[in-house]
């Protein structure tokens, strides 16, 4: 799959059915994911691929009601790192940006596979980070849902059963892009 197509395929779809997830596709996405820039190239992501029913339903009790959905989601992805781990240049944290841009590269290499790649911020950060065994050190950035994409809605709530169904729009260039200065 070329880059463009995956990156017109993603979409943050809720809808899941069951699929093994091997640890050689983990592989090969996380290496994807490492093969992001990063500030003198200090790659300070931390992911954390959880796939076992165990620890799965440790990471389900984490998340809040609206994110129902992602507990039929195969796997789920714990992203997390720290400002110590990246550049700090004046008042410019680097570890966000750098982590995820390694974020994006993955999610578009699990795109590129097949499957669905849904990052969500509804998460009890604390107790994820519990679950997982993070550091309490380490911000808990994203938690990414991964599975297969299922034609069957009806365990979606009526909202989300309408937004699986149609591509959402985005903004025309002029509203967020700026040629020569920034006119917002």
């Amino acid at each position: 799959m070329e880059l463009k197509y995956a990156i017109s395929k993603r979409r943050a779809l809720r809808a899941f059915e069951p699929i093994e997830i091997l640890d050689e596709m983990i592989k090969e996405v996380a290496e994807t994911a490492v093969r992001a820039a990063s500030c003198a190239n200090k790659q300070p992501w931390r992911f954390v691929f959880v796939k076992g029913k165990e620890a799965l339903s440790k990471l389900h009790e984490t998340l809040v009601s609206r994110n129902y959905w992602a507990k039929d989601a195969s796997m789920l992805i714990a992203v997390s790192s720290k400002k110590e781990l990246d550049c700090v240049v004046g008042n410019r944290e680097y570890y966000l940006f750098d982590t995820g841009m390694a974020t994006a590269q993955l999610m578009l290499a699990i795109v590129e596979k097949g499957l669905v790649a849904h990052a969500m911020a509804g998460f009890n950060s604390e107790l994820a980070k519990k679950a997982l065994n993070i550091p309490e050190d380490m911000n808990l950035i994203t938690l990414i849902a991964v599975g297969k994409h299922s034609e069957d809605f009806s365990k979606l709530g009526k909202k989300h059963q309408e937004t699986e169904k149609i591509r959402s729009t985005r903004k025309p260039f002029e509203e967020y892009a700026y040629i020569d200065e920034f006119k917002g």
